[in-house]
């Protein structure tokens, strides 16, 4: 047959709209029978089936459809399918005044192509060429058929996602989900937002990272365990682009000095040689962490470190310059803590320099650090950084280490800002948040504790699995095993995540020195923690002995599991309030207000996660100490208890008597005293307890209520 009269038979195979119509419809359905194209054409079988016997023969003529041997169904032929190609390009020319508009995601109008739809479905969804082809099709038949004049890219997108939906391809569905904040929210956020353009782009951002992390980078069952409240993921939005902390080891910086060239700056800073270059390049180094950290940051032996600059100074000048040095951290919204060691610890007189020849250096600069704290928050509260005081043991056998903890006592009565840990002689570290790091993983101090840090944490909700166990233990046991898996998978991708992409995502923790990076990530700390153990038990037990003894079980069945593990898995009780109200208030949600046993109010209810000691007549009740000490495997990775003071009158020297009570029962870690305080802003003077009218000068509008735990009364 001669090329022009095969294209005459093809022509006139495809010059009728029912003869289009069936190809149309082998191309959307892949095959169909005869009986099937009939039923689709709504011809009816005794008085069409001649003109229907007509078309199918052209067409078979034309080559434009085949049948299959062994199935007898019809199917469309290469050809076929060029023909449609062929077909439609002729509608879309012929249509051309009728056009449509579409504005891009590029910020361009471009006019409307199906052809992109089916390209996006293959490349972002990874659907086969035929079924995306199919798909645009549909959409486009469904755009013309609305008479839709200007198109936005979002609207094409959910007209294709409607037509996925219809036809049960929901995982394509899924993975072509678009990312972003609904245009309703953007005033809501601009409204509300405080701290300016940036912190705006910061929640917008994270948002989306959300929605993107829990769509796309976590199975269907860790991002529905979240959702629904049986674990919480903490810094969803940050999870994977970040670490929650680190801590820092000043002594690289002292060393080598500042390298900034894998930043939006190329200035290298050299060693510091001074107090006030030493300083300067702390400040440098918070800052530039900051951008690359999600929760906080930790100096431990901060005195200790410092304490070679401070010769030919003096206190004055010392104090002065501290006193700067803290204004300029409290700019940061990043919390930050300063570790101060009354004590040269054993390891480090074994350093190339002698830290313990600066003791008397050391010790003055812990004792100034307090009393600059204590002028600073004179004018204004300290929010930020957090001071922590190591007591080790003989510092209250040292007449010149007791004086400076009583000052830092004396310092937590007026303010409440210090924190305390309680050592032995253990290589520990802990930042405010709770988060410890000891030399329990490779059993080097130093690469156990500096330079590493939390890598993330995810809370599982307790209260939950009790309510869906039903009292019985066994099913208990077994749920919490399921979300301690998700949890530990959760960390793990997080872990991957961060990995593949340190070098570009954190330039300034992952430089090198000597060809070694200056973050450890692969020794960070992976958190499991946990929210309402005390009323889990309840739930089962009520509060009576096997109350405890269910606890017990609970904390040892966790470090069962954590102990199984090779990766630097471990539990922790961590103050995170967010977690355990949002979990409080969808257990509320699931199971209604009367059954949940919850703490707060129904507006604001939360779970516990703090070890709270209401001291009775200046002593600790022995019940917490009793409960302390049953859930003591759930705090290798941390914990803080947190001794409310109220609004009794305490000495230094009571606290210190508080304190030795405390540590002589022994598995102790860090410590705290609330104090709820107002602060006037009119008169610049603090008050004990939440008031609502200043006492000094009478002032109403001026007054902020300072807590250091949110959901103590």
């Amino acid at each position: 047959m001669s090329y022009k009269r095969k294209s005459v038979k093809v022509l006139k195979a495809v010059s009728s709209p029912v003869r289009m119509k069936i190809l149309t419809l082998l191309l959307e359905k892949n095959s169909l029978s005869y009986t099937e194209l009939m039923e689709s054409l709504r011809m009816n079988p005794s008085r069409d089936a001649g003109r229907f016997a007509y078309h199918l023969k052209l067409l078979l003529k034309a080559d434009l459809i085949e049948t299959d041997a062994e199935t007898k169904k019809y199917g469309l032929t290469e050809l076929g399918a060029a023909i449609i190609k062929v077909m439609d390009e002729i509608e879309r020319k012929a249509l051309k005044p009728k056009r449509l508009l579409v504005r891009t995601s590029r910020f361009t109008i471009e006019e409307f192509d199906a052809n992109r739809i089916a390209e996006s479905l293959i490349k972002e969804a990874s659907m086969p060429p035929s079924l995306a082809q199919k798909i645009a099709k549909e959409a486009k038949k469904r755009l013309l058929k609305a008479k839709t004049k200007y198109l936005t890219a979002p609207l094409v997108r959910e007209v294709v996602n409607a037509v996925l939906i219809e036809k049960g391809l929901e995982e394509y569905r899924h993975k072509l989900t678009r990312l972003g904040l609904p245009v309703h929210d953007i005033p809501m956020l601009l409204k509300k937002t405080k701290g300016g353009a940036a912190s705006v782009l910061k929640i917008a951002g994270e948002k989306v990272f959300e929605e993107y992390t829990l769509l796309k980078v976590f199975p269907r069952d860790i991002a529905d365990a979240h959702l629904s409240g049986s674990i919480h993921i903490n810094g969803l939005g940050m999870w994977i682009l970040k670490p929650d902390e680190v801590m820092h080891d000043l002594r690289f910086f002292f060393k080598n000095g500042l390298n900034l060239e894998l930043t939006s700056l190329t200035r290298r800073f050299p060693p510091p040689k001074s107090f006030d270059s030493a300083l300067s390049t702390v400040l440098n180094v918070v800052h530039q962490s900051a951008k690359e950290v999600n929760h906080g940051q930790t100096l431990d032996y901060f005195n200790i470190f410092l304490a070679p600059f401070i010769q030919n100074l003096t206190p004055r000048q010392l104090l002065r310059k501290l006193r700067l040095f803290i204004r300029n951290l409290s700019q940061h919204e990043t919390p930050i803590s300063l570790g101060l060691e009354l004590t040269v610890p054993k390891f480090l007189t074994e350093e190339k320099i002698e830290y313990q020849n600066f003791f008397s250096e050391a010790k003055l600069a812990a004792e100034l650090t307090i009393e600059a704290f204590k002028e600073e928050s004179s004018a204004e509260p300290i929010l930020n950084p957090k001071l922590i005081i190591k007591i080790r043991p003989g510092n209250f056998k040292d007449e010149e280490a007791e004086r400076i903890i009583l000052k830092a006592y004396a310092l937590a009565i007026e303010n409440g800002a210090p924190y305390f840990a309680a050592l032995n002689n253990k290589q520990s570290v802990f930042s405010a948040s709770g988060v410890k790091l000891e030399a329990n993983f490779k059993g080097d101090w130093e690469i156990d504790t500096l330079r590493t840090g939390s890598l993330g944490e995810v809370t599982v909700n307790l209260p939950r699995i009790a309510y869906e166990s039903k009292g019985k233990e066994e099913k208990f046991f077994g749920m919490l095993g399921e979300n301690l898996e998700m949890a530990a998978r959760a960390l793990e991708i997080k872990y991957r995540a961060i990995r593949r992409n340190c070098n570009s995502l954190l330039p300034f923790l992952m430089q090198k020195i000597n060809g070694e990076h200056y973050f450890r990530l692969e020794n960070s700390l992976r958190i499991i923690s946990f929210v309402g153990l005390r009323e889990s038990a309840e739930i089962f037990y009520g509060k009576n002995n096997e109350n405890l003894n269910f606890v017990e079980k609970i904390a040892h069945y966790i470090s069962n599991y954590m102990r199984k593990r090779r990766i630097r898995l471990l539990p922790a009780i961590l103050p995170n309030f967010d977690s355990s109200e949002r979990l409080a208030l969808l257990d509320i949600e699931k199971y209604g207000v009367a059954k949940v046993k919850f703490h707060g109010t129904r507006e604001k209810p939360f779970y516990s996660t703090v070890n709270i000691i209401n001291l009775k007549e200046k002593q600790i009740p022995q019940e917490n100490l009793d409960f302390k000490e049953k859930i003591q495997e759930l705090h290798v990775g941390g914990d803080l208890t947190v001794m409310d003071l109220g609004t009794t009158e305490y000495s230094p020297e009571e606290l210190a008597a508080l304190t030795k009570q405390l540590i002589s029962k022994g598995k102790v870690g860090l410590f705290t005293f609330n104090r709820n305080l107002t602060y006037c802003l009119n008169c610049k003077k603090s008050h004990v307890g939440l008031i609502h009218k200043c006492p000094s000068c009478g002032a109403t509008s001026s007054l902020i209520q300072l807590k250091k735990i949110p959901y103590l009364s």
